[in-house]
């Protein structure tokens, strides 16, 4: 189609306005989780002419904290950072590594062996972290040009658990008691548990458990789902924190089937070639992290529900690798009993910048479907036999879930606002086009009917007469348009567009209940705003009877 092309060329070229102008804004409000720090004041002047280096993590509590570790290490050496926290599954951050999209995010051995590389060691190497990290660090570098660096000190391998009650009831403390035990037990684990070969599929391989029912749960909420009786089992981490919290038992992995999870810095080939000095600095940490320590740091996350930047502050404090520790203004996981309204006031700055952003996101996105969809829906209008499949083509994608469409874009424009503008642009186009084609096909048919008896044209009688009658029906879809739109813009955070998804995908990252409302509420008030402003709108061109 003609107009598809110069849309995308406007995605394109909008996207780094929305950046550079969200980005100043963030900065003003310097102090919370998300969003980038300004610089250290001591930063060599040379090191202002690299790009910054892009630090990503998962979306769950300890990869929030290394990457922020990351983030104020290579800082407090003057290496400007950009933070892209919550990235989605094992999958999208590593896809985003590999293509240069990002150039750090801290990854496990284990992961590394089997989730990605497909592989695994002889047996006689499984339980050696040497081995694994040997194999891994020599296949990343020869298939994907990616590099490890050398692991942090710790372990952090999956851990199956179940309540202390559940746990006496059926008599469980090894997975083989669990395969025993497991058509009477239902699961909640993770998308990501679900389907990696060193997840459930590899349990039922090597364990033969079979469970009664498995429920995909968010990383935030299955311990919570475990401790009140929603679910009989779940998967976790070895260091979380919220397994002491809730009194979890963890079961023994008997047949040694998990390998080792080493934790490590993996660095992108952009890094590789070009920021030696980023990865030296990256080193330091190297070694310096051991279980105890990280299980402490994450209950302060997880638990006692502290800022993040505070408490990768005070470990790179109490390591010797920084002098100058952080001290947010206001923190984003502050006293539970701070009132909601203060939490919401206190974060107002933070908050304000998110929403203008996600409003860029949104309005560039429905701008350029409108461009696109409302001549498609008039072009079809004069090619009927052309205009169901087209109509009905364009409603498959809105089939595709929001986030597998983010992640399929991933691949062709990297991560950022790039492919978010393009995966709303698409969902938003089907809405429009559809009503915009069923309001001119079937606008009054005895007005039709006047324009012809006055000699006028079949695109005179379309522009003309069909147009403005379907004008009530042409905004309807817009209208419908920007409330997806809206919407699934929150699910940009999983590939680092922003907005208010940020707070959201944080905070169901560190089972932070305000975090989350802290990005829905403003999202739903947004969504309520522009579908008002667009009614007006729609009552401005509505046709006036009589």
């Amino acid at each position: 189609m003609v107009f598809v092309f110069p849309a995308i060329l406007l995605l394109s070229l909008a996207a780094g306005g929305v950046n550079g102008f969200a980005s100043g804004f963030a900065n003003s409000s310097r102090g919370q989780t998300y969003g980038p720090l300004a610089p250290p004041p001591h930063a060599n002047p040379g090191e202002q002419n690299q790009p910054p280096v892009v630090i990503a993590s998962k979306p769950f509590g300890e990869s929030y904290l290394l990457c922020e570790m990351f983030a104020q290490l290579l800082e407090a050496h003057g290496i400007a950072v950009t933070r892209r926290p919550g990235l989605g599954a094992t999958e999208v951050a590593f896809g985003a590594l590999r293509q240069n999209a990002i150039d750090v995010y801290p990854e496990y051995t284990g992961t590394g062996l089997i989730a990605i590389l497909h592989d695994s060691v002889a047996d006689s190497l499984s339980r050696d972290p040497r081995a694994v990290y040997e194999k891994v660090s020599q296949a990343f570098a020869a298939r994907y040009g990616v590099r490890w660096l050398p692991p942090l000190g710790f372990q952090n391998t999956y851990a199956i658990a179940v309540s202390r009650s559940t746990a006496d009831r059926y008599d469980l403390r090894t997975l083989s008691d669990l395969a025993r035990e497991g058509s009477h037990l239902v699961a909640g684990f993770t998308p990501d548990f679900i389907g990696r070969s060193d997840g459930l599929p590899g349990l039922a391989r090597v364990y033969g458990i079979r469970l009664r029912s498995v429920r995909p749960l968010a990383p935030a909420v299955k311990y919570r789902a475990l401790a009140d009786g929603a679910v009989d089992v779940a998967d976790g981490y070895s260091t979380d924190g919220l397994l002491a919290r809730y009194d979890l038992v963890t079961l023994v992995d008997d047949r040694h089937f998990f390998p080792p999870y080493e934790a490590a810095a993996l660095v992108s080939p952009r890094l590789v070639r070009d920021r030696p000095d980023a990865i030296a600095v990256l080193t330091l940490l190297s070694g310096r992290l051991d279980e105890t320590r990280m299980r402490r740091l994450n209950q302060r996350v997880e638990v006692a529900g502290e800022d993040v930047r505070r408490v990768a502050s005070d470990a790179l404090t109490e390591l010797g690798l920084t002098n100058a520790p952080v001290r947010p203004a206001t923190s984003l996981t502050s006293d539970a009993h701070e009132p909601f309204w203060r939490y919401m006031w206190n974060r107002r700055a933070t908050i304000g910048a998110l929403t203008l952003r996600h409003l860029f996101l949104v309005l560039i996105a429905l701008g350029a479907a409108i461009l696109v969809a409302i001549p498609l829906g008039l072009a079809l209008e004069r090619a009927r036999t052309a205009a169901e499949p087209v109509v009905r083509a364009l409603g498959v994608i809105q089939t595709v879930p929001s986030i597998a469409m983010l992640a399929f874009m991933i691949p062709l424009f990297g991560i950022g606002t790039v492919p978010a503008l393009v995966a709303l642009w698409l969902y938003a186009l089907y809405p429009i086009a559809r009503n915009t084609y069923t309001g001119v096909r079937d606008a009054d048919p005895g007005a039709i009917e006047a324009a012809e008896a006055l000699g006028t044209t079949a695109v005179q009688r379309l522009l003309w007469v069909r147009l403005p009658l379907a004008a009530p029906i042409i905004m309807a879809g817009v209208r419908t348009a920007a409330v997806i739109t809206v919407g699934a813009a929150t699910l940009a955070a999983f590939i680092g567009a922003g907005g208010l998804g940020e707070p959201i995908v944080a905070g169901l990252a560190l089972a932070d209940t305000r975090m989350i409302l802290s990005g829905a509420l403003p999202a739903a008030a947004l969504a309520l705003a522009v579908d008002g402003m667009l009614a007006l709108v729609e009552r401005r061109v509505t046709p006036v009877a009589g």
